[in-house]
């Protein structure tokens, strides 16, 4: 949970090309201020999140006014154009996220082991619309060193995760390990930032 809006958000939001008022969609959400900062900016946000304290913590650190209701399977907090489902990623449907334009993955891939990365990016290809499009942020380095999470994904596994459905585009590479003094401890010696755009092929 960070302290401030993602800064790749800031700069590479604008690469997505959507409109300014249209849906987002951001999976593993946590209590992340990006979902503050993207409804701000007139999208309507979905999120999604397990953990039912950190949803409760997000409206309660944001002062955001909400209300609670059940769908389906979920546990929703809504305060007006910003949604949560509080419950299991995997429970989403087609339904659940119809109309979204962009998914921004600062904090999924990387989170979950190799196992279930596959089962993830299979499970979001499927109930997406066919127009979205995803800024994808990952880390890379050498996980001999350290085991995650976060884990390392590669330009290899994203291209076998997304090629068939996704022209992959890298917008950023950068060297960030000064910025993470608690990977450092850890033994880590390089840690590469990386910021994709994802599209996709069909249009």
């Amino acid at each position: 949970h960070q302290s401030e809006t993602n800064s790749y958000l800031l700069s590479y939001w604008e690469s997505l090309n959507v409109t300014q008022n249209c849906q987002v969609f951001v999976p593993l959400s946590g209590k992340s201020l990006d979902l503050i900062w993207l409804y701000q900016r007139g999208h309507l946000v979905l999120g999604v999140e397990v953990s039912e304290l950190a949803v409760s913590q997000f409206f309660s650190e944001n002062n955001l006014a909400h209300k609670q209701l059940k769908q389906d399977v979920f546990h929703c907090y809504q305060a007006e154009s910003l949604v949560i489902f509080q419950g299991d990623f995997f429970n989403l449907t087609a339904k659940h996220l119809e109309g979204t334009q962009a998914v921004f993955d600062r904090a999924a891939l990387v989170a979950l082991p190799p196992e279930l990365r596959q089962n993830y990016v299979k499970h979001l290809i499927g109930i997406l619309p066919d127009r979205a499009k995803i800024l994808l942020v990952i880390f890379e380095y050498d996980q001999s060193q350290m085991s995650g999470p976060p884990f390392c994904v590669d330009k290899a596994e994203i291209e076998s995760l997304y090629e068939d459905t996704f022209s992959i585009k890298l917008l950023m590479d950068q060297e960030v390990l000064n910025n993470y003094p608690q990977f450092m401890a850890s033994g880590l010696k390089s840690l590469h930032e990386k910021v994709y755009l994802l599209e996709p092929k069909n249009y």
